[in-house]
């Protein structure tokens, strides 16, 4: 009696397939991206082929849907570089990403190295809202909370954000009443603007005890992902614990911290000028 063997198509093997082009596909995208952030405007059908190690047929039927969906497009020269979609892409993951969240961790880091009080702020017209405070075990407590609003003008996070904001932001915080909540509050206008051109030059701004008598903080400020101010984040203590003496080495750490921030927010400003400072 003869016996035939039956044989059925592996049930797994159309998955393994799709998975497989899926990869090649995502693989010829992270390639043109990366060429076009390299400043080349197109990438060749046979370079893609050849990083491939597959035939150009291949990479058309790959590239296909993608064209469809204009993650990639086709240039005058017949080669390849990315889309419309993909930059609707990326500026909807960009514009999902949380100040709060992406913040929190440098917070938290600078919290611990420096045993200082470290705040979040974002704009509100002329005025900072506190949007998250992180305290060490050992840090003095402060009366700052969470939800507070207060001017920008006694304060080294309002200056930092005026100094790098929009043009007319000075000009708007000028134009609001100047209260004097400490002795040491800068209430003349010709005053603050010069306040404004050295926190500018230094890259961060101070509070000596403006804003509460006994309370020295350095701030600077945080970009987003279209390189627009969005906040500060920014450091604060007594003053008998942080003297003068030390504003400028710990507001240069600030400034970096914000700037490892706003790299991870997006900014393609604030990413180099990172790679150019010093550590």
């Amino acid at each position: 009696m003869t016996t035939t063997t039956v044989t059925t198509p592996d049930a797994e093997t159309p998955v393994r397939n799709a998975a497989l082009s899926l990869r090649r596909g995502l693989r010829i995208l992270d390639f043109v991206a990366d060429r076009t952030r390299n400043g080349e405007p197109s990438v060749s059908l046979t370079t893609l082929s050849g990083e491939l190690g597959t035939s150009k047929s291949t990479v058309l039927r790959l590239t296909a849907p993608m064209l469809e969906n204009d993650l990639l497009r086709r240039t005058a020269d017949a080669g390849f570089t990315l889309g419309l979609g993909s930059l609707l892409l990326g500026q909807s993951y960009l514009e999902g990403i949380d100040l709060r969240a992406a913040a929190a961790p440098f917070l938290r880091r600078t919290a611990e190295q420096t045993g200082l009080t470290c705040h979040l702020v974002v704009p509100d017209g002329t005025d900072i809202v506190y949007v998250d405070k992180v305290e060490t075990r050992g840090t003095v407590r402060m009366a700052s909370r969470i939800g507070n609003r207060l001017p920008m003008r006694n304060t080294a996070s309002g200056k930092a954000m005026v100094a790098f904001g929009e043009p007319d932001l000075l000009a708007r915080v000028l134009a609001t009443p100047a209260t004097a909540t400490t002795e040491h509050s800068i209430t003349e206008d010709d005053r603050w603007r010069q306040e404004i051109g050295r926190t500018r030059e230094r890259g961060y701004g101070i509070d000596d005890r403006e804003n509460e008598p006994d309370i020295r903080c350095v701030a600077a400020p945080v970009l987003d992902h279209a390189n627009q101010v969005v906040g500060a984040m920014s450091i604060s203590g007594l003053a008998s614990g942080f003297r003068a003496s030390a504003v400028r080495a710990l507001g240069d750490g600030v400034v970096r911290t914000a700037l490892e921030i706003s790299v991870a927010l997006g900014s393609s400003s604030a990413q180099l000028a990172l790679a150019r400072s010093p550590r």
